[in-house]
């Protein structure tokens, strides 16, 4: 295909680290590859157990009518991350920074569309199925490896080349438990960001499904019919937690990790759930950072978390360095519930 993996390469980690004496900086103890015509063996050998991806696009934001921006989290991420500190707690040597997806072409085949326009908004939705074919296939590869994929996007339509890739790779159906104000089970109309899990579901790559936070003002009557009827599916909603304080954040997160850690399950974070950060749908009421990195913490314990997604994020050049911080800390909240 001509949209592929870039692989990130000594070159890029010398333009991107800021050395300091008498400091350690993570991008100097990462793993790197230099080939890529046998991925899945490479990585397999690589003394790592966590293999962090790109994939900076914004197309299936764009297909289901949200605010594009989110191709831009990957770049203000990876900046951040290769320059804070080499230490007992960060685990740079476990470490294997893969590079990125690239879809500049599809990016730019989407700058020419309209989304007023229904046939545009169609157009968009096939591009997001050959988003979904290289996303599954590297994810595929990397579990497949033995390895813990950190996704960056990109939109939630990723959620479901993440779920393909991991069920394919195990061959059995995955869980999942994703912290987001939406459910993203809307209705398969053509693929997009609001449908990734509907998708996994009925292909039968998706077992079991907890959402962790929705907002009842942003799901319709419908989709709570359709979550009560599966039992497979069980939510909780941002209000009960924190507005009318009916169920307790740490109870409800053991809750959900019932319901998802009896196979190996993914761990998905939409950064509109969080207050304020910029996103393709961003809140002015919602979890806090703490909160988040709590979560991410609590749930990457689990010897099934099998992956860490991390989407949505819309930076902005005013706000890039404080969502690529975001974004930085929870990755390295992943690492350290995972540590040796």
């Amino acid at each position: 295909m001509e949209d592929k993996l870039v692989l990130f390469n000594p070159s890029t980690l010398k333009k991107l680290l800021k050395k300091r004496p008498a400091e350690s900086k993570f991008g100097e103890h990462i793993k790197m590859l230099t080939d890529i015509s046998n991925i899945y063996e490479d990585i397999k050998s690589l003394d790592v157990d966590y293999v962090i991806l790109g994939v900076p696009e914004d197309v299936g934001v764009f297909a289901n009518y949200g605010k594009s921006g989110t191709s831009a989290a990957w770049d203000a991420t990876i900046k951040i991350l290769l320059n804070i500190q080499a230490n007992t707690f960060t685990h740079a040597d476990r470490v294997l920074v893969l590079g990125y997806l690239n879809f500049d072409s599809l990016l730019k085949k989407l700058s020419l569309l309209d989304q007023n326009h229904p046939k545009d908004v169609l157009k968009a939705r096939k591009m997001v199925s050959k988003i979904d074919a290289e996303v599954s296939d590297i994810i595929y590869k990397i579990v497949k490896a033995g390895k813990k994929p950190i996704i960056i996007g990109g939109g939630h339509n990723n959620a479901y080349g993440n779920l393909k890739g991991t069920s394919l790779a195990l061959n059995e159906r995955v869980n999942v438990v994703n912290f987001d104000a939406h459910t993203d089970f809307r209705k398969e109309e053509g693929r997009h960001s609001g449908n990734g899990f509907k998708y996994a579901y009925s292909e039968g790559f998706l077992r079991k499904y907890f959402i962790f936070g929705l907002h009842e003002n942003y799901t319709s009557m419908e989709v709570f019919k359709t979550l009560d009827n599966l039992k497979n599916i069980a939510y909780n909603t941002f209000e009960s937690l924190f507005i009318r304080k009916e169920v307790k954040f740490k109870a409800e997160m053991s809750k959900a990790l019932h319901h998802v850690s009896d196979h190996p399950f993914g761990i998905e974070i939409d950064c509109d759930a969080i207050q304020n950060i910029p996103s393709s749908a961003m809140t002015p009421t919602g979890f806090s950072v703490n909160d988040t990195r709590r979560f991410v913490s609590y749930f990457g314990k689990d010897p099934n978390a099998t992956y860490l997604h991390i989407c949505e994020a819309a930076p902005t050049p005013e706000t890039e360095t404080q969502v690529g911080k975001l974004i930085t800390y929870l990755i390295t909240d992943f690492l350290r519930a995972n540590a040796h």
